[in-house]
């Protein structure tokens, strides 16, 4: 008995890709050969490695459902797309059935590792989150340029930029604290509390909310120096479509788009994580944001940031032009 569910809408995706840890889309049309000749081989992979809200097989009829496969940047039939917590990770183009079966049992092999319900701060290690993703919505962190990416008066003994989008867990929030002697993956500031991240994006986004995880050091461990005790972000004044980052002088001349204070009470305690709600409206054609950490929730002279993960939708980074089948059409 086939385990496939239909998608007919985005909506529905959206939703499927935030209930289900893992999900594997087959974008298919119905004047497609090839599609149609690897589709039992697909059936049977469904059939046999399907588990409820775990890892879940689709398809998606590309002429019925094209916003979903711009989305994507499909362009050719079948395309196998397969997505670790709303987030794509790897894709089969075309009818190569040993291909699509090693990639899905390797995947199902990690569905294997992740504990059962298994949401928030998985520790499998790909794609972690330190709270649910917003109904309808993805984690589009990935969809960063690591070239353009910057973050002003970070302390150099800490991470970089890029540590923030680390795809890992914290290591804060295992018992091991980290291998010894390596570079903390984390970032803090330097000469004060303030930190200027600038993210430009390889495509025009939606951004729907932020999770921004921290976690400084408890008031019962000790610190070499209680005014370098580094503290959670309290004011966070974002900025949009800025071609560059901005200095911390600029930044106060430019209204931000939307400044949001975090209480103490927004921050989850197992993960250390705050969920920001954007105006969404406001956040509909963003090519590049600048995240701007103000203060903290404290006296100190040090910001700690751990991860920061941007949800909402991913924008073109094509036209769909033609679709193209790959593959010989039966009897060919």
């Amino acid at each position: 008995m086939s385990e496939l569910v239909q998608i007919t809408s985005r909506e529905q995706f959206s939703s499927l890709l935030s209930s289900s840890t893992f999900v594997v889309a087959d974008f298919y049309a119905d004047w497609c050969g090839p599609c149609k000749a690897i589709a039992p081989a697909y059936e049977q992979l469904a059939s046999q490695l399907s588990r409820p809200n775990k890892i879940t097989f689709t398809k998606i009829n590309v002429d019925n459902n094209q916003d979903i496969a711009r989305q994507y940047g499909i362009t050719a039939m079948p395309t196998f797309v397969l997505f670790e917590r709303g987030r794509p990770t790897s894709t089969v183009r075309g009818a190569n059935p040993k291909e699509l079966n090693d990639l899905v049992r390797k995947l199902a092999a990690e569905a294997q590792k992740a504990p059962e319900g298994d949401d928030a701060g998985s520790s499998s290690g790909v794609g972690w989150i330190g709270a649910p993703a917003p109904k309808n919505y993805s984690d589009i962190s990935d969809q960063y340029d690591p070239k353009g990416l910057e973050l002003l008066n970070r302390a150099s003994e800490f991470g970089t930029a890029k540590t923030l989008f680390d795809s890992s867990k914290p290591s804060s929030l295992n018992n091991a604290k980290g291998k010894a002697g390596a570079t903390p993956d984390w970032v803090e500031s330097d000469t004060d509390e303030q930190l200027m991240l600038f993210i430009p994006f390889q495509s025009t986004l939606k951004v729907h909310s932020l999770q921004i995880t921290s976690l400084p050091p408890s008031a019962e461990e000790e610190v070499e120096d209680e005014d370098e005790r580094p503290m959670r972000p309290r004011t966070v004044s974002l900025y949009t479509n800025r071609s560059h980052v901005l200095g911390f002088d600029e930044a106060d001349d430019i209204p931000a788009v939307q400044t949001v204070t975090i209480q103490p009470e927004d921050w989850d305690p197992k993960t250390g994580t705050a969920k920001v709600d954007l105006r969404f409206v406001k956040f509909q054609s963003v090519t590049s944001l600048v995240i701007f950490f103000v203060d903290g929730d404290g006296d100190s002279e040090k910001l700690r940031v751990d991860r920061v993960r941007i949800f909402g939708e991913a924008g073109e980074k094509r036209e769909m032009g033609k679709l193209e089948k790959i593959g010989d059409e039966p009897g060919e």
